[in-house]
């Protein structure tokens, strides 16, 4: 919750239902990214590095990348302490 909090003055910003459509849609990427335990940074780069690459049309393709996809790449991970 904490987040979006931090964001609701980012959100009057979305002048338009596509905008804000597509906030909706980066925020819960990012927030499920977060929830796995990854470098959020890295992952979105790692992302947008791999889709000019595959047949988006192509859903196999696309879970690959998806936050809890267990083919991500290790360095991805944020190492709990222990």
């Amino acid at each position: 919750m904490k987040s979006f909090v931090i964001g609701r003055k980012n959100f009057l910003f979305c002048f338009s239902e596509g905008g804000a459509d597509a906030s909706a849609l980066l925020y819960s990427i990012t927030e499920t990214a977060y929830a796995n335990n990854l470098n959020v940074e890295g992952y979105l780069s790692y992302v947008f590095n791999q889709l000019p690459l595959i047949d988006i049309s192509n859903e196999k393709e696309l879970e690959l990348l998806l936050p809890y996809s267990t083919s991500l790449p290790e360095e991805l991970k944020i190492r709990s302490k222990q």
